[in-house]
């Protein structure tokens, strides 16, 4: 089997290595072979291939076509030439002050403008020497000696990494944001001294200079020509990992169609294009589950390469648990950000990947969570928001839940339900006001649940289910607890799963509507005869 990549952005690396590259030269090869445009913007969120898209543009601009020997563009009509490349990389400039960043801002243009064959001026600035270094290397002697216009490449990859860093403190991120804007204004009056631009990021920040400056050029994060472009498809899947993925099927036991729909159902729900119903598999998602080949089955791996900065650090508890994630709607103007302090939750947590787009009518987009991975990482960020805790001691309480420990499950719920916010619109309260936060709490903890669960003789709450057991809650409000285990008694709420062999818990939860809180809880096993 060919080794998989899991350090997914170095194109040259992994061509040479022979590991598994999946083809997306053929988007390469419409972007650079565009006859109108040549100035390109793609949003997507973090880990889908972007720098390894850029990387590879690098290379192609570099003329070094033994790398791409089998490849869709290998077989164009595309011209090998060599052109002077200026690439940034913004993702790890420092932010921790102003002074830092301005710092390691003019270090990195200075390499990468020495890099491309430039000769740095110590007295300019770092965007005036941009400047300059798009005019000079605009030109290039020929064999002959003779002056030739070639255009210069400028490739920037996350231009947006360092405001969406800042966002902790709006003040310090507007600074940064200014920054950035005076080196991408150098731009403005070069577009002619441009051969191509490829430029990624997590947002749109429109009052970033270079979207002002740069009225022509294209935002591609939409289009339906390059909905796949980043990402796998099922087919991608088959035709490049057919092999680690037969392997890792027979490792847990499954047959292959089963493994199939089991990883789609963990990994691959995201989908760009409002007019391409084609979802596509996280890529990192995909090489660390398929390298690891995990005998327990699949878990969730993107979260574990970092939660993305610029929603953590925007994001309040209160925008957190006031979204209801599988059913936002949105029009395409709330896609874009433009001021800083007025930043959208459903634009943050769509292009960092935690909301897609599930439906599309007339304008109006409905966005939904993508995937198991993606949904259980949610979970656990909106459970630790509730709690005013951190996700570890959110995520904990499931596993007191799943282990039977009910005394600390008890304690943590009630502190969980003391800490939640409440809007004006809930004078009224009552349990379907808490159902969803327990509903969020159980799937970051990986536990299937149904709020109003139908059966025959009415609805239970809230049905949870996990190999460990099943756990059937019933909530009311200002009455007492064994009012909840009468109704679940009644009802024959347990009576459905009997036959399942997992044990099955009756828990029972009381709230007080004055003060808003957990005041009484008890759980019981049930084995048909109670």
């Amino acid at each position: 089997m060919k080794p998989i990549a899991t350090d997914t952005h170095d194109f040259p690396s992994i061509r040479r290595d022979g590991k598994i590259y999946v083809d997306k030269t053929e988007f390469i090869y419409r972007l650079i072979a565009h006859n109108d445009t040549k100035l390109f913007f793609i949003s997507r969120p973090r880990r889908f291939g972007k720098s390894l898209t850029v990387s590879a543009l690098k290379a192609l601009f570099s003329g070094r076509r033994e790398l791409f020997k089998g490849l869709y563009i290998d077989g164009t009509d595309w011209k090998w030439e060599k052109y002077p490349i200026i690439h940034f990389e913004f993702n790890d400039l420092t932010t921790t002050s102003l002074e830092e960043f301005e710092k390691d801002l003019v270090h990195h243009v200075e390499d990468r403008l020495t890099e491309a064959g430039y000769t740095y001026d110590s007295s300019r600035s770092a965007h005036e020497n941009f400047g300059k270094a798009i005019t000079e290397l605009a030109v290039r002697k020929d064999e002959n000696g003779n002056d030739v216009h070639k255009g210069v490449v400028i490739l920037v990859d996350e231009y947006d990494a360092p405001v969406g860093h800042a966002l902790g403190d709006l003040d310090f991120a507007e600074k940064v944001r200014d920054r950035l804007s005076a080196v991408y204004s150098q731009m403005k009056n070069r577009t002619g001294d441009i051969k191509f631009l490829f430029m990624t990021g997590v947002s749109k920040f429109t009052r970033l200079s270079v979207f002002s400056a740069l009225s022509n050029i294209v935002d591609v994060s939409q289009r339906k020509e390059y909905a796949t472009m980043f990402g796998y498809t099922e087919d991608e899947l088959s035709a490049n990992f057919e092999e680690h993925l037969r392997e890792h099927a027979r490792i847990i036991g499954k047959s292959y169609d089963e493994y199939r729909a089991e990883m789609k159902w963990w990994f691959n729900g995201f989908r760009f294009a409002p007019d391409v119903e084609t979802t596509v598999y996280n890529p990192i998602s995909v090489a660390l589950t398929l390298d690891e080949k995990s005998a327990s089955g699949f878990k969730a791996t993107w979260a574990t390469t970092g939660r993305p900065s610029m929603l953590m650090n925007f994001l309040k508890r209160e925008e957190l648990l006031a979204i209801d994630y599988e059913g936002v709607e949105a029009t395409e103007a709330e896609f874009d950000v433009a001021e800083l302090r007025r930043l959208r939750p459903t634009a943050m947590l769509y292009q960092s990947g935690y909301l897609t787009v599930k439906d599309y009518d007339d304008g109006l987009y409905t966005l939904g969570v993508p995937d198991e991975e993606v949904r259980r990482d949610l979970a656990t960020l909106i459970a630790g928001a509730a709690a005013d805790e951190d996700m570890q001691w959110a995520s904990s309480l499931g596993v007191k839940l799943l282990t039977a420990q009910w005394p600390m499950f008890f304690v943590g719920l009630k502190s969980l339900y003391a800490h939640m916010p409440y809007g004006a619109l809930e004078g009224t309260i009552h349990e379907h006001s808490y159902e969803r936060i327990l509903c969020t709490l159980l799937a970051a903890q990986g536990v299937t649940s149904h709020a109003e669960d139908e059966q025959s003789n009415g609805r239970a709450d809230v049905v949870a289910k996990h190999k460990r057991g099943i756990y059937i809650f019933e909530l009311k409000v200002d009455e007492p607890v064994d009012k909840a285990f009468a109704k679940i008694r009644k009802k024959g709420y347990a009576e459905p799963y009997l036959a399942d062999g997992r044990p099955i818990w009756l828990i029972g939860l009381s709230f007080d509507s004055k003060t808003r809180r957990l005041v009484d809880c008890v759980a019981e096993r049930f084995d048909g005869s109670n």
